[in-house]
């Protein structure tokens, strides 16, 4: 994996305190590799290692197709902050969405800090599910290996990440 395998802590007022929870990853980064993994993510991630910052990226020889690796779920557990990066093709995976999904489930329950980045969609087209994402959305609804509880639950975690102050990089 693409990873940084040391560990850190969040910075607290008291580093022996048994009540601050202890962070493997300071950042685990989701993106649609398709649209972003050898420009934006390549940068930002060369960025964030280049402060020390302790990033999780997946490892860019995951076949397509394939389970999302358990690996992936537990390093968005693990982490004190995820950068989402809502691309054009970021709805068209299940991988992305179920990431999504975890991510808000992870934000509601342990209170990850989320900040998205909206490279070449809009905001206001994620938070209601317009655009690429309908299209997205209607095909995931159509396939049969797909639940359709699971479907529900991305498109909700797509308007609630809509709703997060974010970045919005539109300029080619």
């Amino acid at each position: 994996m693409a990873t940084q395998a040391t560990s850190s802590s969040p910075s607290s007022t008291s580093s022996s305190s048994s009540s601050c929870p202890r962070w493997k990853y300071d950042v685990c980064l989701s993106f649609c590799g398709v649209d972003t993994r050898m420009n934006f993510i390549d940068h930002l991630y060369t960025a964030l290692k280049q402060k020390s910052i302790i990033t999780f990226r997946d490892d860019e020889r995951l076949e397509r197709g394939k389970y999302i690796s358990p690996e992936l779920l537990k390093a968005i557990e693990e982490s004190k902050y995820t950068i989402i990066v809502l691309s054009t093709n970021y709805a068209s995976s299940r991988w992305c969405l179920i990431e999504l999904a975890k991510i808000v489930e992870c934000m509601k329950k342990t209170r990850l800090t989320v900040l998205p980045v909206f490279y070449h969609v809009d905001p206001s087209d994620v938070r209601n599910r317009r655009g690429t994402l309908v299209e997205a959305f209607a095909k995931h609804e159509k396939d049969t290996k797909v639940n359709t509880k699971d479907v529900q639950a991305w498109k909700a975690a797509s308007r609630d990440v809509g709703h997060i102050a974010r970045w919005h990089v539109h300029d080619r």
